[in-house]
């Protein structure tokens, strides 16, 4: 054994052990510190507001109330709803001009919601996403669905009700029909037009069921693109890919429309995983995102198990995606009756993190109203999950 190295081995040892004591010890006084550490430069942290968050949208003070709220805990989006069950949460020509009535546009002390909102989100350095929930659904017996029935498809059948949705019987408009296309066109080129919006978001409604497609216009226009009859079976890949394709170049025009509006928009979208969106929902939306149509994608993963969560972070699609733009993770936070412990949301989070994605939360209720832990108690968990502010991303060469 080398003298030398023997006179300093006690030393090495003392030395190491202060450092052992040293990191214990900040780690029992802050916790927080390495999670402020890792925290990334940009990333998406984002809520959507539904329809159950009618009462903070309405009521201006707790508007203002709950976007302090999230601004101090460093969320930087909001995902508010303008497109629900039929009715557009905004005064909207184009849905009068349809004969469609509005549901909710101003809120109790009679300010028109999307500008309040908007504008306190903005003096809070927060981006505001309006979000077209319900895409292509509607609820069977809405005013859009019964004044418009022309705009439906159906299911070979001959039905044109889904009752697979937790919400009631739905029914579908015809993506491909350019009535409809031209409706849901002019109603988010109004809305970028009139408010001081960062973008526009659909999500997985933004598509059509593989089932339908059935209806006669749609089956005339295979037909006579094909020259062939459409397919009994709805999954067969030539009919699958032929609908998934007329989708795509409907996403093509919307997205040159809105860019030829305002260049700086955010078309975003919100859908399922690939795998499923494409085989079960006829969204390619990966074509969408390689083609530069798509400037932000927050894929649902809404997943009980976390070992699930985590394997679909690193799918190939949403691993390519995250080279090209911002991607998140949409996480759910709870459902009225399916509430959601903070310690599984905090997992979740540090699990997408860890993959390079930002996060958004379904939905703005749950993250701490109604929750099996106390609101101070999930604020206190944020609080150390966003402790230090960030950006959204960059969007730069999606606008360029």
């Amino acid at each position: 054994m080398n003298s030398t190295n023997w006179r300093w081995k006690p030393l090495s040892i003392l030395l190491f052990g202060f450092s052992l004591l040293a990191a214990i010890a900040l780690h029992t006084i802050n916790p927080a510190i390495a999670m402020t550490r890792t925290t990334p430069a940009q990333e998406i942290r984002g809520v959507w507001l539904t329809t159950n968050d009618t009462d903070v949208l309405i009521d201006q003070p707790k508007l203002h109330s709950a976007i302090d709220q999230l601004a101090e805990l460093n969320f930087n989006t909001l995902y508010p709803v303008v497109w629900n069950g039929g009715y557009a949460f905004f005064d909207s020509g184009t849905a009068k001009r349809a004969n469609i009535q509005h549901f909710v546009r101003r809120g109790i002390q009679d300010y028109d919601i999307l500008t309040e909102l908007t504008t306190k989100a903005h003096s809070q350095g927060m981006s505001v996403i309006p979000w077209f929930e319900f895409g292509f659904m509607a609820p069977a017996t809405s005013e859009l669905a019964t004044v418009h029935s022309s705009w439906l498809t159906e299911k070979r059948n001959g039905s044109r009700i889904d009752t697979r949705r937790d919400g009631g019987d739905m029914v579908w408009l015809n993506p491909y029909k350019p009535e409809v296309q031209q409706f849901i066109t002019h109603m988010i080129l109004e809305l970028i037009s009139r408010y001081d919006v960062d973008g526009i978001q659909f999500d997985d409604h933004f598509i059509l069921p593989v089932e339908f497609g059935y209806d006669s216009y749609t089956r005339a226009l295979y037909r006579e693109e094909t020259g062939k009859d459409v397919p009994n079976d709805p999954h067969n890949p030539s009919w699958v890919k032929w609908r998934a394709d007329k989708l795509t170049a409907f996403v093509k025009t919307l997205n040159a429309d809105l860019k030829a509006r305002r260049r700086d928009i955010i078309f975003s979208v919100a859908p399922n995983p690939y795998d499923f969106a494409y085989k079960g929902q006829l969204q390619d939306w990966l074509t969408w995102v390689r083609q530069g149509w798509v400037d932000e994608l927050i894929v649902q993963i809404y997943r009980n198990n976390l070992n699930d969560f985590r394997h679909q972070l690193y799918t190939s699609s949403i691993r390519e995606t995250q080279q090209k733009i911002p991607t998140a993770a949409g996480i759910l936070t709870g459902l009225r009756n399916t509430p959601v412990r903070m310690s599984f949301i905090e997992s979740k989070v540090r699990a997408a993190r860890s993959a390079g994605l930002g996060m958004t939360f379904f939905f703005y209720e749950s993250l701490w109203e109604d929750a099996p832990e106390p609101a101070d108690t999930r604020q206190a968990s944020f609080r150390n999950l966003f402790a230090t502010p960030t950006q959204r991303g960059d969007y730069r060469a999606a606008a360029a």
